[in-house]
């Protein structure tokens, strides 16, 4: 799997094997930086792949300005081979592991884009939305994107729907704060 932009463009990592982790495709890669570009400034802005698998969309906003990524992975083989593709990579990011709900209950930073990609059947969407909202854990400003299957329904409250984007079987939705 390679990164599709940036200064680190071409640059392959390594992918855990298995059907448990499904890479972020390079076409959506693609598309998710350029409608983030065209919302936003990357500089001095913090990413945070909450179900990193190997870690190719942290990397990716690193490659592409953003001044920092957090990764969150729960499997023990997935989060060493994260941290590996980091190092050949040559970067300093933050790596958590455990439960994406748990850390991200424990985390106090806010963020300016968070993406959440879990297990498509796991029913984590409606949990980690709610986490992030109650936990302030993004930015006023800032922007959470959600890929999930397009049978997948997600409760947006306290969020505001910035634009949907499918892709075959699949959807990703940008969301901001709903600061009524």
């Amino acid at each position: 799997m390679q990164i599709t932009g940036g200064y680190l463009k071409s640059r392959k990592i390594d992918s855990p094997k298995g059907t448990n982790v499904r890479p972020t495709l390079s076409q959506i890669r693609e598309s998710i930086f350029s409608t983030l570009y065209s919302m936003m400034d990357f500089n001095e802005k913090i990413f945070l792949d909450a179900f990193a698998g190997s870690g190719i969309m942290g990397y990716e906003a690193i490659s592409r300005g953003f001044k920092n990524a957090v990764f969150i992975e729960k499997d023990k083989k997935t989060f060493a081979l994260l941290k590996a593709n980091a190092q050949k990579l040559n970067i300093n990011a933050e790596f958590y592991s455990g439960d994406t709900i748990k850390v991200l209950k424990n985390l106090s930073q806010p963020f300016d884009v968070i993406y959440i990609d879990p297990p498509y059947q796991s029913g984590l969407y409606d949990t980690v939305l709610k986490t992030i909202k109650e936990n302030h854990l993004l930015n006023k400003s800032g922007i959470l994107i959600t890929e999930q299957q397009k049978n997948i329904k997600i409760n947006t409250d306290g969020f505001k729907i910035l634009k949907v984007k499918n892709y075959a079987d699949k959807i990703l939705t940008y969301l901001t704060l709903d600061c009524q």
